[in-house]
């Protein structure tokens, strides 16, 4: 008998799709060790799902020690496979591994910000030594695949896209009680999960809110760490809906916020893989609306599991956001739609199918 492939996973962000993917994998008959941060919460549920988690991690880009001791594990471990899940890991993990015969996969959740003119590209995705980047879409992949000038890009065969799988059941908490936020009940409620970056597109979010008739009474939550920068705080009191635009900030129960409002709402202008909360509301079954902008337009199919609109263009989000006011009808459809689409086509076990394929191809080689 052939022994079992052994792959050794490092992510400094072990969400619950993630680990979940890390449990499979080990039930699949693969032997996974992983470094996450010792304060992950995440970190106790691996053990107790069968994962072995190393007793070390790694604190910076740059991490000497760490390298010393990741370098030590896989030639003593005799790993197959060295999954790297972030920057820090890839950076470290590339160094650690230089000279060994491990197989290098790498994770990439989000489009662009790779330049072949960038020195610090080439210590990372751009490295040779990478044998696969796993792209969380295909806006990601073919992001690599336009790269320019031609002659450097990365062979199409090292390019491979796997969505990031999730479970309906993961999703069960009870929408929550929005008066507590300041909603009045009975009001027409629009979310928005993320942490407040420029390439958010926050600012376009809150002009289109503003240009909604203020008979409706609407309310506006902002869910995310640094919604209260100042220059988002200005954009907020300039607008004629201010005092109905929650700017809540981080908040540990996101998801049941957002299971409790009428529509979701991802303005995003560049660089979007498939985020997070917006995945999470859709499972809720929250009708949808997101930018043309990378993965957002490939997770939520037009009309179907909700509604498109260009970067950066204001009007077109208050357009969007007034039509699922307007007709509950719709609202209900691309919701359910919405839930249908997560559960059909961003499946755990596929995730899982998918990974292990790949593992099993590099090894074959």
């Amino acid at each position: 008998m052939t022994r079992p492939i052994k792959s050794l996973c490092i992510t400094e962000d072990p969400d619950r799709p993630t680990t979940a993917m890390f449990a499979g994998l080990v039930r699949a008959g693969v032997d996974v060790s992983v470094i996450c941060p010792e304060h992950s919460e995440r970190r106790q549920w691996l053990k107790d799902n069968g994962v072995r988690v190393l007793d070390f991690s790694l604190h910076k880009r740059f991490d000497r020690e760490g390298m010393r001791q990741l370098r030590a594990e896989i030639v003593e471990g005799g790993y197959d496979i060295l999954h790297l899940f972030s920057n820090t890991a890839l950076q470290n993990g590339l160094a650690a591994s230089r000279g060994l015969a491990v197989k290098i996969v790498a994770y990439r959740g989000i489009v662009g910000n790779v330049s072949f003119f960038s020195p610090v590209s080439w210590m990372r995705f751009l490295n040779p030594r990478i044998d696969r980047i796993v792209c969380v879409a295909d806006a990601v992949r073919d992001y690599f695949l336009a790269m320019q000038p031609k002659f450097l890009r990365l062979p199409p065969e090292r390019l491979v896209r796997i969505y990031k799988g999730h479970s309906l059941d993961w999703y069960r908490a009870v929408p929550a009680d929005l008066t507590t936020v300041g909603v009045p009940k009975g009001a027409f409620v629009v979310a928005c999960v993320a942490n407040y970056r420029p390439r958010k597109g926050i600012e376009v979010l809150v002009d289109a809110f503003g240009k909604l008739p203020a008979e409706w009474g609407a309310h506006l939550l902002l869910i995310g760490a640094g919604m209260d920068a100042p220059a988002l705080s200005q954009r907020i009191a300039a607008s004629a809906a201010a005092a109905r635009i929650h700017a809540l900030g981080f908040r540990s129960d996101a998801p049941a916020l957002t299971a409790a409002c009428d529509v979701f709402v991802l303005p995003s202008t560049k660089r979007e893989g498939l985020a997070r909360s917006l995945i999470e509301a859709m499972a809720y079954g929250v009708a949808p609306v997101v930018t043309d902008c990378g993965g957002s337009p490939e997770l939520v199919i037009n009309d179907a599991c909700g509604l498109v609109v260009p970067v950066n263009d204001a009007a077109a989000l208050a357009d969007a956001i007034r039509r699922l006011h307007d007709d509950r009808e719709l609202r209900a459809r691309l919701g359910a739609g919405a839930r249908e689409r997560i559960r059909r086509d961003f499946r755990i076990e596929d995730t899982i199918a998918r990974t292990h394929e790949l593992y099993r191809s590099l090894v074959a080689r």
